[in-house]
């Protein structure tokens, strides 16, 4: 029997709508991870810098420090918690140990340790505080042991490798989910070790054996980042002033990088490497005062709402997570100074960022992928961070309009790739419609998980984002429009 008319029809149908859904793009480069991806999500985070240094008023402790000197009078892991928390930051990342090798659990390797201190009758033990108060207020815990050891008899011989990483299955396994491991450059020198006043140089490529290091740290947390000079989940940002580059790719070269190495390398770590081999994202850390550590003396140096809103563009704003150092007095506690720093920023940020003026603006594009709504470019309006506008292949150079139905004034413009599909833009402009032709007001190079570009005040009704070169055809996923405070 022939197919009714009906049945012919409905096939017709179904094969024209599955013809019309053109493939995604293909993915351009290296990808980040799902827990890179989530660690992106974060965008800003507190460093804590608390150990016997905030009692000697150095930066660096030598190893010779005398656990009863540390003796905090009021330390509540809740306050700084709370004050994280309602600062708008996502986690904390502590200094479980600084090069001076004072740890801040009852470590069983080592009698450098809060067990031979005062504090809570040597019973205390602040990793297990703090994750009790971080999950209580909803944050993320990271932490920071330091590879170098001042005070550690056998450090730079082979059994202080196995003492680390003894240390490292100690608080990896003991504390929950940990989110980042922090890993830092400043390793061999001069030290106490153990009474042994001397200088012990290490070879930094090799000592460490940082490959099975690693790996360890990845059997014991799967999902945390790792941040080094170099990665592999987070690299460092080249300085500690809080910028990241204005050109800032994702990529990094592992081999081109040394932990403990990289002073050479600023540059590369600061823009990373645009035919990188691995996706290494840069972390900027920077503190909320002159010093890491707490320092009576810099109670009236905390930075100002101005430099913090600028280090929160430069980094947040240049595709990298901003990792903000506040430093716990000698009490325990976030100091009111920098707490008030903390809140000012969290009212000027949600002041900037409260009025999406594209959030309801309507929009067109030169192109979109096989002129179908799944590629819609109104998907980079809608709030959903798996939609987004991408052109057909091929298609490079174009461009999305929107159209805000009446003039507005606005001086922030923030877009988004969507990075799954990896970093694709190298250049981009901004034009606005006024006087009956198009000004470009704004232009960038790489745009990666979060651009956010500042210009002076403009008014028009429509705005356009040119994509003027790309490692394929792009894939935008957000824009937001914002008209910011002046002081922005």
């Amino acid at each position: 029997m022939k197919p009714t008319l009906f049945l012919l029809l409905i096939n017709l149908f179904l094969a024209s709508c599955n013809n019309q859904i053109p493939a995604p793009p293909e993915p351009v480069g290296p990808l980040p991870s799902p827990q890179q991806i989530a660690w992106h999500e974060m965008e800003s985070y507190a460093f804590i810098h608390f150990s016997m240094n905030t009692f000697t008023d150095k930066e660096w402790g030598f190893g010779d420090e005398k656990p009863e000197w540390f003796n905090p009078s009021e330390l509540d892991c809740r306050q700084w918690a709370r004050i994280i928390k309602a600062a708008g930051m996502k986690g904390i990342i502590l200094t479980t140990k600084h090069h001076d090798g004072f740890c801040l659990w009852p470590s069983e390797g080592t009698e450098h340790s809060v067990k031979n201190s005062p504090w809570r009758e040597g019973k205390g033990n602040l990793l297990r505080e703090l994750r009790d108060a971080c999950d209580e207020y909803g944050l993320k815990l990271g932490f920071y042991l330091s590879p170098w050891d001042r005070n550690h008899a056998d450090y730079g011989k082979p059994e202080y490798l196995d003492y680390y990483r003894n240390q490292l299955k100690d608080i990896l396994t003991n504390y929950g989910e940990i989110f980042e491991v922090w890993f830092d450059g400043a390793n061999g020198g001069d030290g106490y070790y153990g009474g042994v006043n001397e200088n012990r140089i290490i070879d930094k490529k090799t000592y460490y054996d940082w490959e099975n290091t690693q790996k360890l740290v990845l059997e014991l947390q799967p999902n945390a980042i790792i941040f080094s000079d170099k990665g592999p989940g987070t690299r460092w940002i080249g300085n500690e002033q809080g910028y990241a580059g204005k050109t800032n790719w994702c990529l990094l070269n592992q081999d081109s990088i040394t932990i403990g190495g990289a002073g050479d390398k600023r540059k590369m770590l600061n823009e990373g490497d645009e035919n990188g081999t691995h996706w290494i994202p840069g972390e900027t850390d920077v503190s909320i005062r002159p010093g890491w550590f707490y320092h009576e003396s810099q109670d009236n140096e905390v930075k100002s709402l101005g430099t913090l809103l600028d280090i929160y563009f430069a980094s947040v704003g240049r595709n990298s997570n901003l990792l903000l150092n506040i430093p716990i007095d000698k009490r325990g506690l976030i100091h009111e100074n920098d707490s008030a720093a903390l809140m000012n920023l969290k009212a000027m940020l949600d002041r900037t960022f409260a009025n999406n003026l594209a959030k309801n603006a309507k929009t067109e594009a030169s192109n979109f992928r096989g002129n179908h709504k799944k590629y819609y470019p109104s998907n980079t309006l809608d709030n959903d961070k798996n939609s987004y506008w991408a052109t057909d292949d091929g298609v490079i150079q174009s461009s999305l309009t929107i159209d805000f139905g009446k003039p507005e004034k606005f001086n922030l413009f923030l877009v988004q790739e969507y990075i799954p599909l990896g970093q694709r833009v190298k250049s981009f402009q901004i034009e606005v419609y006024i006087k009956d032709r198009w000004e470009v007001i704004s232009e960038g190079t790489t745009i990666g998980y979060k651009r956010i570009l500042r210009f002076p005040m403009v008014e028009s009704q429509r705005l356009r984002l040119n994509i003027l070169d790309a490692k394929a055809c792009p894939v935008i996923s957000n824009i937001e429009v914002y008209e910011a405070p002046e002081q922005i």
